[in-house]
């Protein structure tokens, strides 16, 4: 199976920082210089990045598209960023900014046409739907609400309306670096029609290896885990030696 690594950068005034399940209080800065960031983990093996706007998730507009520019200029793997996607000009001016992708969150839980409409109008490989859980249930607006939503059956309603993606975070794991939810993302996996990506969790490479064998992931997210340092060198050669340990092989990309 081919599993491929999303290295995490979320941004917060200009700057990389990490949320503690998603609570802005809890707010750990890493770096001043998101471009350099960015080359490290494409240095390191990531096959994407994921960045995430937090002041548009919380706020509702963007405000660091000239740090997001600056990524996207410095590397040469693709870039989806969420954050902030609740209209078109939003979609706009991120893809504009060098996005490949863009990641639909909190409006795709309040407006699932919305998101058919951005396919539509945008194209679907340029359109990713970030589905965030809290015991099985949708949140939204940065995590500050949970609606009474199932997430499996809007993963399988937007899924259907033809994204490039589904990003499944569980939030109980989110930054607490307590290891993913195999589970729930598994289930996910069974119930979209569309490639999956996991996120949150992700504590170490044995981590990675064990979502690899996950059949039909696409893909995973790690912030944190990189950010303390807790995984070193190349992610996909940390990757293939923990899954060896583990006696069970992952696959490159």
């Amino acid at each position: 199976m081919n599993m491929l690594l999303y290295p995490a950068i979320d941004l917060m005034g200009g700057q990389v920082v990490r949320l503690k399940q998603g609570r802005a209080s809890e707010k750990t800065v890493y770096s001043d210089d998101p471009a350099a960031v960015a080359r490290e983990w494409e240095e390191r093996g990531g096959d994407w990045l994921h960045i995430v706007d937090l002041d548009a998730a919380f706020g509702g507009k963007h405000a660091n598209l000239d740090k997001v520019r600056a990524i996207a200029a410095a590397v040469s793997i693709p870039v989806q960023m969420g954050g902030g996607m609740r209209d078109e000009q939003a979609i706009r001016e991120a893809l504009e900014a060098g996005v490949s992708r863009v990641v639909i969150g909190t409006k795709a839980a309040e407006d699932p046409d919305f998101v058919r409409r951005a396919v539509e109008k945008f194209g679907g490989h340029r359109i990713a739907v970030g589905i965030d859980a809290r015991d099985g249930r949708v949140a939204v607006k940065g995590w500050a609400e949970t609606t009474a939503i199932e997430a499996g059956a809007l993963a399988k309603e937007l899924a259907a309306a033809g994204i490039g993606a589904l990003i499944y975070t569980d939030i109980a794991t989110d930054g607490m670096l307590q290891g993913p939810n195999l589970t729930a993302t598994a289930e996910i996996v069974r119930t979209a029609s569309c490639p999956v990506i996991a996120s949150g969790g992700v504590s170490s490479a044995a981590d990675l290896a064990a979502l690899a064998k996950i059949e039909g992931l696409a893909g995973a997210i790690v912030g944190k885990a990189l950010f303390d340092g807790l995984i070193a060198g190349n992610l996909r050669e940390a990757c293939r030696k923990a899954a060896e340990n583990a006696d069970s092989p992952c696959s490159s990309s």
